[in-house]
């Protein structure tokens, strides 16, 4: 059984239509990256998944459960850091805890929920004091009591410095390790690349890809980009006609070729000698998650 199923899914409002035709399985285990330009659905299908909305159409189960049939039991098996989160400046990080365990009736020592945040150290401090990246990082450890089954995080890296992001990503690799499943919402694309084994990405509603990232670049046609310094570029290199080319863009003294398939390079650096050019350089470019996802959103892709 997938950890989040979501078939046909639809969420129409009066006058728009927010989700359309969704279909969408996360593996149990998984962290799965969300991602989408702003206003393209993805609290939206949050709200659906922790049954703050009802669908117009289509249907989801979490675990087997209906969110809108049972959304108390579906919380329960779900820890939530939402992207507006507040904590209490006043009250310490345990406190913090030990208020949620209150709440939520659950039988887990705060300090363990600390110690899994790297928190030990500082949870008799009161909030007010903590960086951006310890109340985060507080916020996350309140999304982890209860051990959930799943992690939702809605841009949970938004504000950190470089530091406070790398020990995010530990922690986020360290509960995926134990088996729990994290969709993985966020508009910080190296971030996702970083930590998440597949990617959907969704625009105006519909998600046009589900692909790990290998994967998309080649179904994409772009793995990497061969750059090469010439002396001078030649009139007619030819390029184009090698297999696994499938762009060339040029300056007086470079070549960029876009390649799927690693292979190709020295059929690219063969052909550009033989045309006449002495290669004085070479460099290898892998396509970025930002490369795709700008491929993906601003070419018309779908799968």
């Amino acid at each position: 059984m997938s950890a989040i199923t979501i078939e046909g899914l639809v969420k129409e409002y009066s006058t728009t239509t927010a989700v359309r035709d969704f279909d969408l399985k996360i593996k149990r285990g998984e962290v799965f990256g969300f991602l989408g330009p702003n206003g393209a659905g993805k609290s939206t299908i949050i709200d659906l998944l922790l049954g703050f909305r009802e669908p117009t159409d289509g249907e989801i189960s979490i675990l087997g459960h209906n969110p809108e049939d049972s959304p108390y039991t579906v919380r329960k098996h779900i820890g939530v850091l939402p992207d507006n989160y507040s904590l209490y400046d006043h009250l310490t990080g345990r406190e913090h805890v030990e208020y949620a365990t209150q709440i939520g009736e659950f039988d887990i020592k705060p300090k363990s929920i600390l110690e899994r945040v790297g928190l030990e150290g500082e949870g008799d401090q009161r909030a007010k004091g903590y960086s951006k990246g310890m109340r985060q990082r507080l916020a996350l450890g309140i999304a982890l009591v209860g051990n959930p089954e799943i992690l939702i995080l809605d841009e949970p890296t938004t504000g950190i410095d470089p530091n406070g992001v790398q020990e995010f990503q530990a922690i986020i690799n360290q509960e995926s390790n134990n088996g729990t499943t994290v969709f993985f919402s966020s508009h910080s694309l190296e971030q996702v690349q970083a930590v998440c084994d597949r990617i959907g990405i969704i625009d105006a509603g519909e998600l046009l890809t589900v692909s790990k990232i290998d994967e998309l670049r080649k179904s994409l046609n772009r793995d990497s980009t061969l750059v090469l310094t010439v002396d001078t570029v030649p009139d007619n290199h030819g390029l184009l006609d090698l297999n696994h080319v499938n762009n060339v863009s040029e300056t007086d003294t470079t070549l960029r070729i876009d390649c799927t398939d690693p292979s190709a390079k020295s059929s690219v650096i063969n052909c550009v000698e033989t045309a006449g050019a002495t290669v004085t350089d070479i460099n290898v470019e892998n396509a970025s998650l930002a490369d795709l996802f700008e491929k993906v959103t601003n070419g018309g892709y779908r799968e």
